[in-house]
């Protein structure tokens, strides 16, 4: 049993499914290994064992219910959960306990899937503060966030599927971090009813898992599509875009060595990779997109303003007294701004199938005070186009560096399966 905590999500279905594992077993081996390791990486802020258990044993007693039956997954705390707390890291919410689940986790435990608990989140999924959640790689540098605890959860092996949210970069960039796979899928494939609300115009559930066949297995729980193995891509039918971004110099020089060694990897492997340059149109993106993020954050959290800003961190208070200066007619700008960027970068991805980009500036940085730079993460978030960050590099401290892939809107399988071959490709180069 004592290994059980390192099957992927895929592995683990698969063995329940064909009768040579039983979920109670491998519930207890995560269980176990939280308990080996929860005090130093500290991912997870609700776990109720028994509840996790007799969840299993239900599954071990019945018929499968779908592609997750028998496999546990985490919920990030700004998800609503009918039989957990749900505290949007935040004192204002001690003790919630909502009447129903959200729906992503109402659609994982109705596929079969076993709820293991609640993972630690910035307060309202916002940058800070962090909490308590530390790298599982390194104690010492952060885990990212906000989705902190999700990322180091599935990057420590504690469980094998786990939600969070982006609205900048909450999964791409802490996934890339913990070393584990990330998915941000296209702007509303996934319902956020029942997620705290952090920025409507771009709010994403995400997931974590260890191998992208995971994500497909995770996605068809969530859509109602055929759970299906990702057909074969080969490298090198793929035609992929090496784009540096608006914000290249700000990467570190080490980054940008390994994410030009994995466009030359793919160009040898037979990929088509040529240079994409996003150019005048995206000048202002960042700008725009912030105000659009500030606009509905601050107007979103009026009721805990008005009624317990005392309860709010200091951070936040802060934040919203500048983000409420942020106008109706400054908000309609920036909305049509970001409206002209999403046509653009449609128009530039026409014949290639994937973007090749960093997941995030480089390794998780030292300390607990940031949950690292959002620069690399803003272009799939707000052009609603779905990205996947793979863990195929190592940085200078021996902490994990990702690559990130991102696919034309609403092509979410068609990057799946694209994502696959690449990794497959640098997992046999390693």
């Amino acid at each position: 049993m004592a290994d059980l905590f390192r099957l992927s999500a895929s592995e683990a279905a698969a063995r329940i499914r064909d009768g040579k594992l039983t979920s109670e077993a491998l519930v207890r081996s995560c269980l176990e290994r939280i308990d080996g390791r929860e005090a130093q990486v500290k991912a997870w802020v609700h776990l109720d064992r028994d509840f996790a258990l007799a969840q299993a044993r239900e599954c071990d007693r019945g018929a499968s219910r779908g592609p997750l039956h028998g496999v546990p997954f985490a919920a990030k705390d700004i998800m609503d959960t009918a039989d957990l707390p749900t505290e949007y890291g935040s004192p204002i919410y001690k003790g919630n306990r909502p009447k129903a689940d959200a729906a992503c986790v109402a659609l994982s435990r109705a596929a079969g899937g076993v709820l293991l608990g609640k993972t630690v989140t910035t307060e309202f999924a916002s940058r800070s503060p962090l909490g308590n959640t530390r790298n599982p790689h390194n104690p010492a540098h952060t885990p990212g966030g906000s989705s902190s605890g999700s990322a180091a959860a599935v990057g420590d092996c504690m469980v094998p599927l786990a939600f969070g949210t982006q609205t900048v970069g909450s999964v791409i960039r802490p996934a890339s971090f913990c070393g584990c796979v990330g998915y941000k899928p296209s702007f509303g494939e996934f319902s956020t009813q029942g997620v705290k609300q952090n920025t409507a115009s771009f709010d994403t559930v995400g997931l974590f898992a260890r191998a992208v066949e995971d994500l497909a297995l995770f996605r068809a729980a969530l859509t109602g599509f055929e759970a299906k193995p990702l057909a074969a891509v080969s490298v090198n039918q793929l035609k992929i875009g090496f784009c540096r971004t608006m914000f290249w110099d700000r990467a570190e020089a080490y980054t940008k060595t390994l994410i030009e060694k994995a466009a030359s990897a793919l160009a040898q492997a037979g990929a088509k990779v040529a240079d994409v340059d996003l150019g005048k149109p995206f000048e202002q993106f960042e700008a725009m997109g912030r105000r659009i993020n500030d606009y509905e954050f601050s107007r979103g959290l009026s009721w805990e303003r008005h009624h317990h800003w005392d309860l709010l961190s200091k951070f936040q208070r802060d934040k919203l007294a500048a983000w409420l200066n942020v106008s109706y007619e400054q908000y309609r700008e920036a909305e049509a701004a970001l409206d002209r960027c999403r046509g653009h970068l449609a128009d530039a991805m026409k014949n290639i199938d994937l973007l090749l980009t960093p997941s995030a500036l480089g390794e998780a940085p030292a300390g607990l005070a940031s949950t690292g730079d959002t620069s690399f993460n803003i272009l799939s978030t707000w052009t609603y186009t779905p990205c996947v960050t793979l863990p195929v590099f190592t940085g200078p401290s021996g902490l994990p560096v990702g690559i990130q892939l991102i696919g034309q809107r609403n092509q979410d399988h068609r990057l799946l399966e694209g994502a696959q071959a690449v990794y497959r490709l640098f997992a046999k180069s390693t």
